[in-house]
């Protein structure tokens, strides 16, 4: 095997000795007469290196191939080439012709014409014109200093030979008379520092060599129109810079050159467009660097030479791409580290040159660093400073046949290291540092059953007996293991994770039985940490075996990082060495990690409805991050089940589309990693426009009552409300109030000037909003005075005893308290302004300031009172509940029904509220103020409440007791015994109390003074029909009572029973604290009544039902 060489280079020998026997001259049968002194060969005349003056004055006409070279011709007769009309080839190199000879009429049959080696200085277009046919032209070795334009003619030339002159320009167009046929341009050996671009218009070249100039610099589209090239030649040029596109255009290139030049690095910026390149020469450069991915544009190539360069590193992406790569020379290099997987996706390389790098380590330690080469049949490792070979070396290598572990001194071989490469034919190792131990007993048997033992040369050099013995001199029993001098791995260094700026300590420690010096080193990923703080100590110790107790010297080297940064984290390894070889550890991986700190927070945002909002949020920290994020503390988007929200992951931006007021709340971005977790919080407020919640309905009241005008604006932020009357600034007295931050406008004691257009003007940042109330004043409501009738009192419930009083009212408190517990104060201010307004009562005031019912829950924390009211509605929101009062007030409007009928509308939006609310009934009748009948107690459960009854009760009423000064009783006349209300809460004006009486018997008492009161006025009694819908608690059919209850009572006959109802003993706390002084001392014996109390919003009875007889 080792002798191949000489045999090759003998059989060449004999194949030029047969040609050159086969060619002498005058063999043959047609030999032919030859001018002396020439020599002839066929059809070749060769008439070089003759004395001046010999050269014959006739040439054979049948002479076809002409050689004149080396004779320092100056000057050719034209006459002698004058017969030789066959001539085709002419060789005139190393003479001492100044220009283009003329070679007589017949040069028109000339293909070749060698002038190389003479002394012509320019190329002119007449003396080659006559040329027609020829195809090669060699000038090289003149003294051609440049190439004009048009210096060409029109020639099928297809070989021009430039190479070795003085050329230093190339003017463009210079070769375009040859671009039709032009094949081979060799420009070598010339003074071209820049070559201009697009200079190169030649579609037919094939070959082009531009080597041994001075171009530093490749521009983009240097080559373009080269589109047939198919290789490249610019060694030794010192080129530097390749730039981006520099072969661009040349889509046909199999062979690029560009070895011996200073490139630094592969990319792929000047690889661009080589889509067909198969063989890439880069060796002797400076290349200290492959782009990831430098191969994209060639990814057929089959031969990489990247031998002589700075390379000290092959990353894993080093050669992506290169799937059909056959031969990959990186022999010569720096490298030092190849990553796991380097080779992994070169399946179809056969040969790998790594010769002189510094990859020891590769083999000692590396977990089969060529497994991945399949079909790899040859591997050079000569010279890397291998001093151990284990046997996951080559493991993998199932295919190799040539492997070189020469000029390695190597030290220590495993069983059974080359055993898995079955087809391997060659192994060249020659060493003399072997350590015969033991474990190496195996090795001199297996290589003798090879068929490569000339090849391999190994001796021994430790046990000191043995040393410079050769490996197959050694018997079998002299392999012994009495000590352990290469160092042995006895404390692994362990996996850690630290925090940043911690600091972090890896112990590992090795024993070894030689006093050989000793080295520690550290490995971070593979490479060796130059700068690390690392502490070394030894101690001597005993170990016992079996030839007796030995001494044994112990290591433990620290490496010691402080302030671990992110750039800390990998693999670390120590690796402790001496004479005798080296030990790796295992590898301990180091963990950083750094809890998440926000870069991008979320701010506060305001944003009008229908707009798109924009939420950052961003963080940092080790490992990366997980954003998430949070509304309102849950993950219940009303975007996202909308299809509104996005989040853009990389660009740390969440969206919400098309934005509403469900989107309002507080968003949270929370960044989480291993280490923990951090939130930052927004809020996001919608802008809107302000809007009426509510239609606004004009309002008819009656003079010296109260009225209320609604404006209950909507809107983000919430509008100001201004009001204005007749398009006229409001002019404010002591009778007008504004609550809930004006949306409620309240007069008092109404006035026929009061009435007219209220403007309701709401205007926030983002717009204003107009609205319209009609105030109507009735200075003196009238009913037909002949209709006299009984009123249904509005409320049910007894006087019962107090305990059961109390307790009604104790729940009415509570529930007040609870739901509008800020209602208080602005009643104060409106009963204050009342009662100074009272003339006939010095002591309390016992009129009612009626507010409308559907006055919004939140309203009421805006200082929107009611005094104790006593019936409770839904409020605007739904989600809690609003007190109502009825009204019994006595102002009412003009018009009849079709009964005839006089109806009432006091303004109070409590009858409207419980008429329109379509969660209490459906209301299909007028409106009115009083109490229905029939409509209570039906014998259906299942009714509701339809209409008003074709069956009315009257009741008289002065004309003026609904004024502010009216006394604190009342004279009624009794209706129907079933007209009784079917709830205990007593609908109560603010300063009056009704104690609420079923006795059917007519008062044979005189009147009071406060009924002679009543009386001096001098105005009759009016007599009123209500026509009011009684509503139940939301909207539940009130409850019924047993029949029974009633059973003892009679229906009253069809008269004006006068009946005092005297106030509740269960007054709001401002009424009249003596109000007893008004009533007689034995009223409650004349009375004589009896009093039914109607558990509250119930349909069954959950207190006692009691009857009080007095």
């Amino acid at each position: 095997m080792c002798s191949a060489t000489q045999l090759r280079t003998s059989a060449r020998f004999a194949v030029f000795l047969l040609l050159f026997w086969g060619a002498q001259p005058g063999s043959g049968a047609n030999a032919r007469t030859c001018p002396a002194p020439c020599v002839c060969f066929g059809e070749l005349v060769d008439c070089s290196r003759l004395k001046r003056g010999q050269i014959p004055d006739a040439i054979p006409e049948w002479t076809v191939q002409l050689d004149l070279s080396h004779n320092k011709l100056q000057v050719l007769d034209s006459t002698l080439f004058s017969k030789l009309q066959h001539l085709s080839e002419i060789k005139l190199n190393h003479n001492e012709l100044e220009v283009v000879p003329d070679l007589g009429p017949y040069a028109s049959n000339i293909t070749m014409l060698i002038l190389a080696n003479n002394r012509i200085t320019r190329i002119s277009a007449e003396q080659l014109r006559p040329f027609h046919a020829l195809e090669t032209l060699d000038l090289s070795n003149n003294n051609i200093v440049d190439i004009k334009a048009n210096s060409f003619p029109t020639l099928p030339l297809k070989n021009l030979f430039l190479n070795n002159n003085r050329i230093s320009l190339l003017e463009t167009g210079c070769f375009t008379n040859l671009s039709s046929s032009l094949q081979v341009l060799r420009l070598n050996r010339n003074r071209l520092s820049t070559i201009p671009a697009k200079i190169f218009q030649l579609p037919n070249l094939q070959h082009l060599e531009l080597s041994r100039n001075r171009v530093r610099r490749v521009e983009g589209l240097t080559f373009q129109g080269l589109h047939a090239l198919r290789s490249l030649k610019m060694q030794r040029n010192g080129l530097s810079r390749l730039m981006d596109g520099a072969f661009w255009d040349l889509s046909n290139m199999e062979v690029l050159q560009l070895d011996y030049n200073n490139l630094t690095e592969v990319s792929k910026g000047w690889l661009y467009g080589l889509l067909t390149l198969q063989q890439l020469h880069l060796g002797h450069n400076a290349i200290s660097r492959i782009r990831p991915d430098a191969w994209e544009f060639c990814q057929k190539l089959s031969e990489l030479d990247l031998s002589s360069n700075h390379l000290t590193r092959l990353e894993e992406s080093s050669f992506v791409g290169l799937s059909l790569l056959d031969e990959l020379h990186i022999g010569n290099n720096r490298v030092s580290f190849i990553a796991d997987g380097a080779f992994r996706r070169l399946t179809n390389l056969q040969m790998l040159d790594l010769q002189n790098n510094e990859i020891s380590w590769t083999i000692e330690d590396m977990n089969g660093p060529f497994s991945a080469l399949d079909n790899l049949k040859k591997l050079f490792l000569q010279g890397n400073q291998i001093r151990s070979v284990t046997k996951k070396s080559f493991s993998g290598l199932d295919a190799l046949q040539h492997l070189d572990l020469s000029n390695n001194a190597i030290m220590s071989i495993q069983a059974n290291a080359f055993s898995q490469m079955k087809n391997l034919q060659e192994l060249r190792l020659n060493t003399s540092s072997l350590l015969c131990d033991c474990q190496l007993k195996w090795l001199p048997v297996w290589v003798a059953e090879q068929t490569f033992m000339s090849c391999f040369n190994a001796s021994c050099a430790h046990p000191q007996m043995l040393k410079g013995r050769s490996l197959f001199a050694v018997s079998q029993e002299e392999f012994v293991c009495d000590d352990f001098p290469k160092p042995q791995i006895t404390v692994q260094p362990e996996t850690q994770s630290a925090l940043k700026g911690t600091n972090v300590t890896f112990v590992c420690s090795a024993a070894s039985s030689s006093d050989s010096p000793m080295t520690f080193a550290w490995k971070k990923d593979n490479e060796v940490l130059n700068e690390a703080e690392i502490h070394n100590q030894a101690h001597l110790r005993v170990q016992g075996g079996a030839g007796g107790e030995t001494e044994v010297t112990e290591y433990t080297t620290t490496l010691q990082l402080r302030n671990v940064e992110f750039s800390n984290e990998g693999k670390y390894q120590c690796v402790i060495s001496n004479h005798f070889g080296s030990s790796y550890s295992t590898k301990a991986r180091l963990t950083v990690n750094m809890l998440p700190s926000l870069t991008k927070m979320p701010m506060d945002l305001s944003i009008r409805a229908g707009a798109t909002a924009r939420l950052e949020c961003a963080a940092v920290g080790h490992p990366s991050p997980q954003i998430a994020w949070q509304k309102d503390g849950g993950t219940d988007f009303p975007a996202a089940r909308e299809r509104r929200m996005h989040v853009m992951p990389e660009d740390d931006v969440f969206f919400i589309v098309d934005v509403k007021t469900e989107d309002i709340g507080v968003y949270s971005c929370t960044a989480q990693n291993t280490a923990g977790a951090i939130s930052a919080n927004a809020t996001l407020t919608v802008l809107e426009t302000p809007s009426f919640l509510r239609p606004l309905m004009d309002r008819t009241v009656a003079k010296g009552e109260t009225a209320v005008l609604q404006c209950i604006a909507g809107g983000s932020p919430p509008p100001k409300l201004n009001w204005t009357k007749d398009d006229s600034p409001l002019i404010v007295t002591e009778r007008h109030f504004f609550a809930a931050a004006n949306q409620l406008l309240i007069i008092v004691d109404a006035a026929e000037a009061d009435a007219g257009k209220y403007t309701c003007e709401m205007s926030n940042a983002l717009g204003t909003e107009r609205g319209n109330v009609r105030l109507a004043v009735i200075s003196n409501p009238n009913c037909d005075p002949g209709m006299q009738g009984s009123m249904e009192v509005g409320m049910a419930g007894g006087a019962g005893s107090d305990d059961d009083g109390w307790t009604t009212v104790g729940i009415v408190i509570i529930a007040v308290v609870c739901c509008v517990v800020g209602t208080s104060l602005v009643w104060v201010v409106i009963i204050y302004h009342t009662r100074r307004r009272s003339e006939d009562c010095s002591v309390t005031n016992t009129d009612e300031t009626n507010l409308p019912a559907d006055i919004p829950s939140y309203l009421s924390s805006q200082g929107t009172l009611a005094d104790r009211q006593d019936g409770y509605i839904l409020s605007e929101s739904g989600s809690s509940h609003q007190y109502m009062t009825s009204s019994l007030s006595g102002f009412y409007l003009q018009s009849r029904d079709m009964n005839g009928l006089c109806q009432l509308d006091t303004g109070s939006e409590t009858d409207m509220e419980a008429a329109i609310d379509p969660l209490l009934c459906h209301y299909q009748g007028p409106i009115g103020s009083l109490l229905r009948r029939e409509n209570m107690y039906t014998t259906d459960p299942s009714d509701v409440f339809t209409g008003c009854s074709m069956d009315q009760r009257q009741v008289c009423i002065d004309s003026y007791s609904g004024s502010l000064t009216s006394s604190k009783r009342r004279d009624y006349f009794l209706s129907d015994h079933l007209d009784v209300c079917s709830s205990t809460v007593l609908m109560q004006l603010p300063n009056a109390s009704l104690v609420h009486s079923s006795s059917h018997q007519q008062s044979d008492r005189r009147p009071s003074t406060e009924e002679g009161d009543l009386n001096d006025y001098g105005r009759p009694h009016e007599c009123l029909s209500p026509c009011n819908t009684f509503m139940g608690t939301f909207g539940k059919a009130p409850w019924r009572p047993q029949n029974d209850i009633y059973t003892g009572f009679d229906p009253p006959p069809v008269m004006c029973n006068r009946v005092t109802l005297h106030e509740n003993p269960y007054a709001a706390p401002d009424g009249d604290s003596d109000h007893e002084n008004f009533l007689p001392k034995d009223s409650a014996s004349e009375q004589s009544s009896s009093v039914y109390e109607q558990p509250f919003d119930s349909r069954t009875d959950p207190f006692p039902q009691r009857r009080t007889s007095t």
